[in-house]
């Protein structure tokens, strides 16, 4: 089954149904499915042929859906580019991809227009708020194009969608990610659409975001109405959730914090909540039991995964956060909520190997690697990454470092590569770090993760200056703000005067984490 029979079947089964609502505007599957479908056969107009890339770049919308299921349904490759990232980061991907058409947001005009010297395979420019000079204007793309179902010869095993996730390196990598990675996730664990059955998703997650995107096929998977928020705003998160009876609801850490702290969060109804998931980023212990205390009777559901694995593979299901049963169970209970990402779904096989790839017994550390049929077979048109990611036998290596205990659970231990995630987001120590050296003063420097209850991480600069040079903290902050994305600058650094390295000169950052790792 291939991703765009969701839309089709929810049009046939529910045509009436609210599809998308987005800021005042309503659209059911049959006005979703129309235009997907314009724009399926406006794209077919341009020339763009199955196998082809098209690239967007805005924040949530519904353009943005609409977007996915018209390029879907085109047999074309849909590329989703994080609009937090940097001019050069956007143009690697988009040469990497070999993109050849491009979705525009209003806000993200004037940059695109400076990057388009350096962009010599895009085509076609498509401004999804109004008219742009020099660009193509979507709705009369749409407006001027056939609503007839768009036909084309899509395999169940296609990429459909080509998404970019950080590397320690900080150049973006690319994860081919075909419909079965999806469909067998939906088909598994989603209800599908019922006549009879109504339900609404509130979508705060970005559709760059694998987690994003699952939700979004979710949703129409199961004839659910999906409210959307362009960006995660708690105010009008929780306004949206009394006014549209939401039923279901993802958050990272960061967000269900500012919700449950908020100062009127009494004065909402937020009653007709049923589930909430969290994940993307570790969850502290004293958010989640204030919010289990907030939600009586709330399903929580702690997901775990990755873009490499195109959706969740473990769950820490609803049960898990009931701590009842006796003082031995209650203490297993907790020390899951603590540390714990959930057992792994029916069709995937998880297991922990050492540094040499040996199976290790239960309880003991090492990596947690992944294997079945919805997980990536490797990074796009990149051999060397794919083969330090995958194991010949097709295991994929997460890159986190955890254990097993003895009742299946898995448990996290921290990165192997070092990885900071801040509200959702990866940063990449390496890519923080090239941006200090860049400073005159710095001789040399480390960044590491420091715990923080509202973010569940922020980065820190630990910084060695050259000798008889002087710069100050606040300096090196402001230094990195016209170099790094907003939500990668260091939030602290800390001066010393050499860094600690091995006898090879590798820099110890599990002495720097001891010792500068702490709020």
């Amino acid at each position: 089954m291939n991703t765009t029979e969701f839309l089709t079947i929810a049009s046939a089964v529910c045509p009436d149904r609210t599809a998308l609502i987005f800021e005042g505007k309503r659209f059911s599957f049959s006005e979703l499915n129309d235009r997907a479908n314009r724009l399926a056969n406006a794209l077919a107009g341009l020339g763009i042929r199955n196998g082809d890339r098209v690239a967007i770049l805005q924040v949530n919308c519904n353009q943005y859906v609409e977007a996915y299921y018209g390029i879907a349904k085109s047999g074309v490759i849909f590329v989703p580019l994080n609009f937090r990232a940097k001019k050069d980061e956007l143009i690697h991907m988009l040469n990497h991809s070999e993109t050849n058409t491009l979705l525009v947001g209003g806000r993200y005009v004037d940059m695109v227009n400076d990057m388009r010297p350096d962009l010599p395979l895009v085509k076609h420019y498509i401004s999804t708020d109004g008219k742009r000079e020099g660009m193509l204007d979507y709705e009369e793309l749409l407006a001027t194009s056939s609503a007839d179902e768009f036909i084309a010869e899509i395999d169940d095993e296609d990429i459909t969608i080509l998404m970019y996730t950080a590397g320690t390196t900080g150049l973006p990598k690319g994860v081919p990610l075909p419909h079965n990675s999806f469909s067998v996730y939906m088909l598994q664990n989603v209800n599908p659409v019922d006549p009879e059955t109504e339900e609404t998703n509130l979508l705060t997650m970005p559709l760059y975001h694998v987690a994003g995107i699952q939700a979004m096929l979710a949703a129409t998977y199961g004839g659910r109405s999906l409210a959307m928020m362009r960006q995660f705003e708690v105010n009008e998160w929780l306004e949206t959730v009394q006014r549209e009876k939401a039923n279901r609801a993802m958050l990272v850490p960061t967000m269900l914090k500012r919700v449950i702290d908020h100062q009127d969060f009494a004065k909402y109804d937020l009653s007709s909540l049923r589930v909430i998931t969290y994940g993307a980023a570790p969850m502290p212990f004293e958010v989640i039991k204030k919010a289990i205390d907030l939600f009586p009777g709330m399903n929580f559901i702690n997901a775990f995964g990755q873009t490499e694995t195109a959706s969740t593979i473990t769950t820490l299901g609803p049960q898990d956060h009931v701590i009842e049963g006796t003082e031995k169970e209650k203490d297993k209970k907790l020390k899951r909520l603590t540390s714990s990402i959930g057992r792994p779904m029916a069709d995937v096989e998880m297991k922990i190997i050492d540094e040499v790839g040996n199976d290790v017994p239960a309880g003991q550390a090492g990596e947690i690697v992944a294997r079945g049929p919805r997980l990536m077979g490797g990074y796009w048109k990149d051999a060397e990454k794919t083969a330090k990611t995958m194991t010949k036998d097709g295991w994929l290596r997460t890159g986190d470092m955890g254990y097993m205990d003895e009742d299946g659970y898995f448990f996290l231990a921290g990165r192997g590569d070092d990885m900071i995630i801040r509200g959702g987001e990866n940063i990449s120590p390496e890519e923080v770090e090239n941006a200090l050296y860049a400073h005159p003063a710095v001789e040399e420097v480390a960044v590491i993760g420091v715990p923080n209850p509202e973010w569940g991480q922020e980065p820190r600069a630990v910084v060695a200056l050259k000798k008889g040079e002087t710069a100050t903290a606040e300096e090196l902050i402001e230094f990195c703000r016209e170099r790094l994305s907003g939500f990668k600058r260091p939030r602290s650094v800390v001066f010393i005067d050499a860094l600690p390295r091995t006898s090879t000169g590798k820099i110890l950052k599990r002495v720097l984490r001891e010792q500068y790792g702490q709020p």
